[in-house]
């Protein structure tokens, strides 16, 4: 099995569950030792501590940091700390960006689709059956893992018409999921902590481009994103940085959970794609270590699916 450098470190913003935590156990599994910053309730540290532990457990080194990773203050500890942990043959092979803290509130009112209502009262009325009736069976077919009939399923109640998007919701999240990523490449650099041959990882999705309901704010972070990761590839490779993005398929996380409709982009992924499933954390995390190879070191601002094929289905 390929083992990294016993001086690579990879450091993940975002790193106790979903994307983040994949992609470090595969590194670790591999011997990259990690950086993992993240920021979790005290309650949640329960179930974040064992996977920890069974990261420490592979044998690599591990500094976890429970802070604001997008504060100012917050990149400055781990990074203080962390020049310390390097010493003299330490670098940084890796930084990936895998932070979800994005605002979900729509851009105005939404009164619900007409379609499924209309759809349901022809199908009620076909099989001669009440509309409620017609409901209970498209609810419990949907929830039992029918995909098929999401289509069908009343979407009026999974988003709030109380409070949406403003200015200040924009900011936070371009700054979040969008730049922020850059103020750490810019402070690692500046500290001279990269590894001679380095790579830049930010994770985007096919809401990029496609408008779901309550995801403006994070849709235009991700365009942010994904365009200072080209700025990045061209304006720092001449310090032997590499930046990509990857575009994984729909996965059942938390931060996918917390989309509103997130139950119907589940259903429409797994009927789109060609091996019938959903992406999971570890599939976008194999993709990961490849980046991190020595024989990725000519992919440079580039988009990388990793979806099954996803967007073609």
């Amino acid at each position: 099995m390929m083992a990294f450098d016993s001086n690579y470190w990879a450091v993940i913003i975002g790193g106790s569950s979903g994307f983040g935590l994949a992609a470090a156990k595969k590194l670790a599994a591999h011997g990259m030792n990690l950086c993992i910053v993240h920021r979790d309730r005290r309650s949640a540290m329960k179930k974040i501590e064992p996977e920890f532990d069974k990261l420490r457990q592979t044998g690599v080194n591990l500094l976890a940091f429970n802070l604001d990773g997008l504060s100012d203050e917050g990149r400055t500890r781990v990074l203080d700390e962390l020049s310390g942990a390097l010493a003299d043959q330490g670098r940084i092979r890796l930084v990936l960006h895998s932070v979800a803290f994005g605002n979900l509130k729509l851009l105005g009112p939404y009164p619900g689709s007409p379609v499924p209502s209309q759809t349901r009262n022809l199908l009620a009325n076909e099989a001669g059956v009440s509309a409620e009736r017609m409901d209970e069976i498209v609810q419990s077919a949907f929830s039992q893992g029918y995909n098929a009939v999401y289509p069908l399923v009343d979407d009026k109640g999974d988003y709030s018409n109380r409070q949406f998007l403003g200015a200040e919701d924009f900011n936070r999240t371009l700054q979040a999921m969008g730049y922020n990523i850059v103020e750490w490449v810019q402070d690692i650099l500046s500290r001279n902590l990269f590894a001679k041959d380095a790579r830049v990882l930010g994770l985007t999705s096919e809401g990029n481009t496609v408008a779901w309901k309550g995801y403006a704010a994070i849709s235009a972070a991700k365009a942010v994103l994904e365009s200072v990761s080209r700025a990045m590839a061209v304006e720092f490779a001449p310090s032997g940085i590499r930046s990509n993005i990857i575009q994984a398929g729909i996965t059942d996380t938390p931060a996918l959970r917390a989309i509103p409709g997130s139950d119907r982009i589940r259903a429409q992924a797994v009927l789109r794609n060609p091996f019938g499933r959903l992406t999971t954390p570890g599939d976008v995390a194999d993709v990961i270590y490849l980046l991190c190879t020595d024989e990725a070191a000519w992919i440079n601002g580039a988009l990388i699916c990793a979806d099954g094929g996803e967007r073609v289905g």
